[in-house]
């Protein structure tokens, strides 16, 4: 059985950018157990020989040919951009 003490249940939610009170702190360590004791009971679970699925029932994944499709429509794409400049979107500058 894992348990998660006070600490690092503060430090995940600090890693997780989460405002947990400090009288929170026990339930959250308790929750966070709970879910280690969890994905542990499930690694005890043989899936040898399991094949993949996309669902219960048998089914395949819709396929689409691979070919080549209309391009060369840079004007109409570029005509939706807030912001073009020389046949490219322009974005604002976010790094100094």
């Amino acid at each position: 059985m894992s348990t998660i003490d006070i600490e690092t249940a503060r430090r995940v939610a600090k890693l997780a950018r989460i405002r947990v009170a400090d009288e929170s702190l026990p339930q959250l360590a308790e929750k966070l157990s709970g879910i280690l004791d969890f994905m542990e009971q499930l690694n005890e679970v043989n899936v040898d020989g399991v094949e993949p699925m996309t669902s219960v029932t048998p089914m395949r994944l819709k396929r689409r040919q691979d070919g080549v499709t209309d391009g060369n429509m840079q004007d109409k794409i570029l005509k939706n951009a807030p912001d073009a400049r020389e046949g490219f979107f322009a974005v604002p500058k976010v790094v100094e």
